[in-house]
């Protein structure tokens, strides 16, 4: 019951319960009791709204950082990733496989305060050993939706 509610709204968390309850064939009360629960218990963290800045005037910049860092007797990879997703600038920390032991996501107005923030900030801590900055230049597809629909030609065909 939880992953079938959990599926649903992952992808439209703002469905009404009652819709909600009829798709899934239950009563809307249970429905309602089993989100307040998982709530709770912290396997619902939050509720997001995608939005697809680029149709805004107001521009963003987001970046992917890779970071190379020592790891932390009796802490691994834990301290580091803490003290970097405590600034108010990172979106998302992942520890990752590869050559690089820790992803960063981040947004920033322009490209210089990105860059401001891994040089000074970022770079200084003293368990990175290295950074490898990705600015994004087109969103495609988000959080599984498709932000831009393929170019359809609307030139008409002509035919000797």
């Amino acid at each position: 019951m939880r992953e079938k509610i959990l599926t649903f709204i992952e992808k439209n968390s703002r469905v009404d319960l009652a819709e909600l309850a009829v798709m899934l064939g239950m009563e809307q009360v249970d429905v309602a009791n089993e989100l307040e629960a998982m709530e709770k218990e912290g396997i619902i963290c939050g509720y997001h709204t995608l939005i697809d800045w680029d149709k805004v005037t107001d521009q963003r910049i987001n970046a992917l950082i890779e970071v190379r860092v020592t790891p932390q007797r009796g802490h691994g990879f834990d301290a580091i990733a803490e003290r970097i997703y405590k600034y108010p600038e990172v979106e998302a920390t992942y520890l990752i496989s590869g050559g690089y032991d820790l992803l960063v996501t981040l947004e920033g107005k322009t490209l210089k305060e990105v860059s401001s923030f891994v040089s000074e900030k970022l770079s200084t801590l003293d368990t990175i050993i290295s950074t490898s900055t990705h600015f994004i230049l087109k969103k495609y597809k988000d959080h599984g939706t498709i932000l831009h629909q393929k170019y359809e030609d609307e030139r008409m065909i002509v035919t000797p």
